[in-house]
């Protein structure tokens, strides 16, 4: 996974590296990130392009078959017509739930071409579009309305400033979205509002900074947690990741406490 800094003309705050190796920093790959953030919503941005080649952009709804978009999409909208007159198209997709500053969203890009899905295909891709939209009963039979699925060839996954990679076709279709991401919300809160000392042990110990004074949780996944850390050198984030992914939000507190356990041992606390 790519992480990048950005040209700093001179004024911007100094982000303090890890004083120490960061004991586990597992986390999802850029495939596994983008399945993830395509299954936790079912809106976007279509691009499409016209009959005279202009890029053409349109907020359209989506299921999910096997990773890939599900369109339904009416032949009276501009997008639908430059679909059928030309297959390739992308979609960008915002994580839910985005922080203030909007350039700091989880977001991805899905890229390659659409076609109309047969058969079995058909059922399928109908019923994964109403799983996700169920407004959408009330038209997708209509007969200006037709069914489109897009065949993934090209991921982007950005994690906000400075943390972004790319994923090939094979890895977004082996990939899964994570179990743990979409539910997490509540458990964060409690993490932050009833254990900051834990936090703190984590960051010190697993994190690779013993100089932290104050720590936050921002994020929790099936390989770990993301945690921002104050310290007398400034704000970084570091990762603590568990001994064994997690198959599902209810193993959550578990593996939190057993890296609580492993900190306060290494600590001494």
């Amino acid at each position: 996974m790519t992480n990048l800094d950005h040209g700093d003309p001179g004024d911007a705050p100094t982000v303090p590296p890890p004083l120490e190796e960061v004991a586990n920093p597992a986390r999802p790959s850029a495939a596994e990130e983008a399945r993830t953030v395509a299954a936790t919503t079912n809106v976007g941005t279509l691009a499409s392009l016209t009959r005279d080649g202009d890029p053409w952009a349109s907020f359209v709804t989506y299921g999910l078959l096997d990773g890939s978009p599900v369109l339904c999409v009416s032949q009276m909208a501009e997008h639908g017509r430059n679909l059928a007159h030309d297959p390739r198209a992308s979609i960008a997709i915002v994580a839910p739930n985005p922080p203030s500053d909007p350039l700091a969203s989880t977001r991805i890009t899905l890229a390659g071409f659409v076609y109309r899905p047969e058969g079995d295909e058909l059922a399928a891709a109908r019923e994964a579009h109403l799983a996700a939209v169920p407004a959408a009963q009330v038209y997708i039979d209509f007969s200006d309305f037709s069914l489109w699925v897009l065949r993934v060839q090209r991921v982007r996954w950005v994690g906000g400033y400075g943390r972004m990679d790319s994923a090939s076709e094979e890895s977004y279709a082996a990939a899964t979205a994570d179990p743990v991401t979409p539910h997490a919300g509540p458990a964060i809160e409690h993490l932050n509002a009833d254990h900051a000392d834990a936090l703190r042990a984590m960051a010190q110990a697993l994190g690779g900074f013993p100089d932290a004074k104050t720590v936050t949780c921002e994020g929790a996944d099936r390989y770990g947690l993301d945690l921002r850390v104050t310290t007398p050198r400034g704000v970084a984030v570091t990762r603590v990741g568990y001994a064994e992914p997690l198959d599902s939000i209810d193993e959550l507190r578990a593996a939190t406490v057993a890296l609580t356990d492993q900190a306060r041992a290494l600590t001494g606390r």
